[in-house]
């Protein structure tokens, strides 16, 4: 029969026993002291994300309303340039000096398509900015 002694406690007695180490492979986001508990990822593709990507009737649905916001926008552009240049034979028609033509298309036309090209501009923006949160979201 052999005795058996109870194991010495690591770091006391045993000079060649060292304690035990450890890894750490969680801390918690509430900061040191707080009750350690399963960690809470974000999924790694929002839902939006994935319905777009995997081609699924609700995906198609988010890019289609975004391409019909976009639709709307640029045939507003597009209604108000018409406007802009359908309007110019009956202005141009008028009697007036030779002078008028040039301030109407060089002044009074320009400032105005750009104006309408800088709406559209931050227009189409704006949808894909909103698109891109609800996506995200």
């Amino acid at each position: 029969m052999t005795e058996q002694h109870p194991a010495p406690a690591p770091g006391r007695g045993d000079p060649q026993r060292r304690p035990r180490r450890e890894t750490v492979t969680y801390v918690s986001a509430h900061g040191p002291g707080a009750v350690p508990g399963p960690a809470r990822r974000r999924p790694a593709h929002p839902p939006a994300r994935s319905e777009i990507d995997e081609q699924t009737t609700l995906g198609h649905t988010y890019v289609r309303s975004l391409m019909r916001s976009q639709l709307r926008a640029a045939l507003t552009a597009l209604g108000a340039l018409a406007l802009l240049v359908g309007s110019l034979p009956l202005l141009l028609a008028l009697p007036a000096p030779e002078i008028y033509v040039w301030v109407v298309l060089g002044v009074g036309v320009y400032p105005v398509v750009w104006a309408i090209a800088h709406w559209y501009v931050r227009r189409a923006e704006r949808n894909e900015r909103d698109f891109a949160g609800l996506v995200e979201r």
